[in-house]
């Protein structure tokens, strides 16, 4: 297994890349405009006091009619840029040629380039790397190097002497160039000087344009979460923009709340440019394959090739931020037989004292070394896991939010609106018993009682239902209960509950299904069947979790056993019950004998338990 000293070295890459870029905000250029010319404007006229200050710089006094028109021309950059709505890159590219050449021009009418003249080199190779990046500055220092290297060739031509002689026999000053600051040997020591200077200008400039861009993406994706937006939207909002940064197709996002002990895990796919995100199914080994190895905070790996004796080629950062190695051989394992990959960046994460997990990214392109993008990626989930974990805890709240009010509301119609009208119901039961009415006028108060009982009967089924919103695999089977000895109580029908002594381990979207889907089916037995006996049952077999409501009634319009395939096609079927159990994914069979009875069958495999975040 590789460590990290088996990775290529970082690529040097082009502007392109996102983390590189210079600044693209028209505002932001035209500031960084005004500063270089501001500062060309002070550099010149202070080269001019320090030539007034000691003139033996100074060889020729042409050297002072270049500095006036230097000056000049700095003032005329800063009054165009201070009148123009936009700096053009026509324009920043002519500029940046004129601070090219002018230190290599008025390096010939100055006596060598350690005066403070040379400082124009610096000011050139600087401007570069504030303007663009590590490219463009070693460019520009290569530039000046081949203008100095020019010079030093005019001069050993005679070119510069010829010019000279010109300027005397017109009346005019001399140029008086020396010679000797041009010989080869000092113009080597002074192009490396500049070609180091560009080197180390151009990758310090790059690495605060990368870490500028970096907070700035931060930003960006904090300013992407909406509290009134649930954790799928976000998730897959936020995440889908780090995916389009790392060109990564695929990426999974597993989390463990440590209070339910439930194990989530979402997917995240472009399609059609758009991030769409899925819960699925983690399997019953989820823990093991998405959240193993736990002491690394990122890993990044890849296939190994060919004659490599291991599967990957990996390193792992540990809980200090430091490379501490390869990455467990066996939780790559797990992993890819799951979810082959090429690469691969997982990042962990713990959000608050009950939620914590992993962030995939599957066939990631690297942006600069593993160790670089590991600690990037470690800094982006912290900054932006605490704007998540809130949108999780008001998601929270407002599920208990919702139980409570879901309460009040049962409590205010059983103590209201119920009572209410079973009073009405009673007392109209007391006015057909006592009163001598006429036949008509009595079935007419008959018929209103029996529409009073009616309602209580649907109050009390819509408060089961707003009761088994919040119902999980503790309160599932003592609800199942409630429900049968009720059911047995209102309808008179003799009604049981039975269920295996084994722990519950379903999701709670499961169970509120199940719930809602024992309730339809003794809704359905009570108007429709006219049965004597019903039995609900809940069982488990092998992994795998069946509800079973079991009556001795009509039954329903057809004899034999239906699969949920073949109920589909079948009119007069209990729809609710069929599309309930789509929504789990689960089971549905129904057998039916005409006259005898129906027995209603419902299967979900235990191991769905972290099938839905």
């Amino acid at each position: 297994m590789g460590i990290i000293s088996q990775f290529p070295l970082p690529r040097l890459r082009p502007r392109s890349l996102w983390r590189s870029t210079g600044p693209t905000a028209p505002e932001e250029v035209r500031r960084t405009e005004r500063w270089l010319a501001t500062a060309r404007v002070f550099l010149a006229m202070s080269a001019l006091v320090a030539a007034w200050v000691d003139p033996g710089e100074i060889r020729s006094v042409w050297a002072y009619a270049l500095l006036a028109f230097y000056i000049t021309h700095g003032a005329a950059v800063v009054f165009l840029l201070r009148n123009w709505q936009e700096s053009t890159p026509g324009f920043r590219l002519l500029v940046h040629s004129a601070d090219i050449v002018w230190p290599a021009v008025i390096s010939l009418l100055t006596t060598s380039q350690s005066n403070p003249f040379f400082l124009f080199f610096v000011f050139v190779i600087a401007a570069a790397a504030y303007r663009w990046g590590v490219w463009e500055t070693v460019m520009t220092s290569v530039s000046a190097v081949a203008l100095l290297w020019l010079d030093s060739l005019a001069l050993r031509l005679g070119v510069l002497r010829a010019v000279s002689y010109w300027l005397v026999n017109h009346n005019l000053p001399s140029l008086n160039p020396d010679v000797a600051d041009f010989a080869p040997q000092r113009l080597i020591m002074r192009s490396v000087y500049l070609v180091v200077m560009g080197l180390l200008l151009g990758y310090l400039a790059e690495q605060q344009r990368k870490l500028r861009a970096e907070k700035d993406e931060a930003g960006r994706l904090l300013g992407m979460i909406r509290m009134d937006a649930g954790m799928a939207a976000n998730l897959g909002e936020i995440f889908g923009e780090v995916m389009r940064l790392y060109h990564a197709p695929r990426a999974l996002i597993a989390s463990h709340e440590s209070r339910s002990q439930k194990i989530s895990l979402a997917r995240i796919e472009t399609r059609r440019g758009i991030a769409e995100l899925e819960w699925i199914d983690p399997g019953g080994t989820g823990a093991d394959t998405y959240l193993g190895d736990p002491p690394s905070l990122g890993i990044y790996a890849r296939q190994a090739d060919r004659r490599s004796d291991s599967d990957f080629e990996s390193l792992a950062m540990g809980l200090d931020g430091t490379i501490k190695g390869p990455a467990n051989r066996d939780f790559l394992r797990r992993f890819a037989q799951v979810h082959p990959f090429k690469r691969l960046i997982a990042i962990s994460f713990s959000s608050g004292p009950d939620l914590s997990g992993r962030v995939f990214l599957l066939d990631a392109e690297l942006t600069s070394s593993a160790e670089e993008d590991l600690q990037f990626l470690l800094d982006l989930v912290r900054q932006i896991g605490p704007a998540v974990y809130n949108v999780y805890l008001l998601r929270r709240l407002r599920k208990r939010a919702g139980a409570v009010e879901r309460a009040r509301l049962v409590r205010e119609l059983h103590d209201g609106a119920v009572q209410s009208l079973i009073g009405v119901e009673m007392q109209v039961d007391v006015l057909r018993r006592t009163h001598p009415v006429a036949a008509s006028l009595g079935l007419e108060l008959q018929r209103i009682q029996q529409l009073l009982k009616e309602e209580v009967l649907k109050l009390r089924e819509l408060m089961q239902e707003m009761k088994s919103a919040d119902i999980d695999a503790r309160k599932l089977p003592g609800f199942l209960h409630d429900s049968v000895d009720r059911f047995q109580r209102e309808t008179g029908i003799h009604a049981r509950f039975v269920m295996d002594d084994q722990e519950l381990l379903l999701p709670q979207p499961v169970c509120r299904e199940l719930a809602r889907i024992s309730q339809e089916a003794l809704v359905n037995v009570r108007k429709h069947s006219g049965a004597k006996h019903v039995l609900v049952e809940l069982l488990e077999s092998n992994g795998i979790w069946e509800l079973i409501i079991e009556d001795d009634g009509a039954g329903f319009p057809f004899n034999g056993r239906r699969t949920q395939s073949e109920l589909d096609n079948m009119d007069r079927v209990p729809t609710v019950i069929r599309e309930r159990t789509r929504l789990i994914e689960g089971q549905l069979t129904i057998e039916s004998k005409p006259g005898q009875g129906a027995r209603v069958e419902v299967r979900v495999a235990q191991h769905r338990q972290a099938a839905h975040g």
